[in-house]
């Protein structure tokens, strides 16, 4: 028995199978059945995730560091790579092999997105100081109120020195 229309990927096998229910064609649903592999890596769900692992092997076997970053925060002081003291001290070919190991990022800057930089970059220095400013001073009050003992603790805590204040 041969299929009319040839199948092109596993999307048309759905409509297919249902007509072949529907019209009571049960030698054309076997062939179709027979047409779907068992095999779950032909499945496109896990191409990516083998292609990963190609891609992971490959890094291992050849002994390659990890992908370079693009982005760099100027924030998180062990982010930042930089090679051009080796530039200046020693020689432009040691400068390229450290950039071969350890790579720098191709751009670095703090922890605004890129459009407030660009909005900060247009505003006058004040202004700029000011928002760092704040962002400073926001990043100080979320350290301190993970700090803070949850509300719950809190009363926990007052209902037991309760009866500790009261004898006294």
């Amino acid at each position: 028995m041969q299929i009319a229309v040839p199948l092109v990927n596993e999307a048309q096998l759905g409509s297919r199978l249902n007509a072949a229910i529907e019209h009571n064609r049960r030698g054309e649903f076997a062939l179709l059945l027979a047409l779907l592999s068992v095999d779950a890596r032909d499945m496109a769900q896990f191409q990516g995730q083998q292609q990963e692992q190609t891609e992971q092997k490959l890094r291992h076997q050849f002994d390659l560091p990890p992908a370079a970053s693009l982005l760099a925060d100027l924030s998180l002081d062990d982010a930042i790579v930089d090679n051009s003291p080796l530039f200046l001290q020693a020689s432009p070919r040691a400068f390229q092999l450290q950039q071969a190991i350890k790579p720098e990022a191709l751009v670095i800057r703090g922890r605004e997105p890129q459009g407030m930089v660009e909005v900060l970059s247009n505003c006058d220095l004040t202004t700029q100081q000011r928002q760092r400013k704040q962002l400073a001073s926001a990043d100080i009050q979320a350290a301190l109120l993970k700090q803070l003992p949850h509300f719950a603790d809190q009363l926990a805590m007052q209902r037991n020195l309760a009866p500790l204040l009261a004898s006294a």
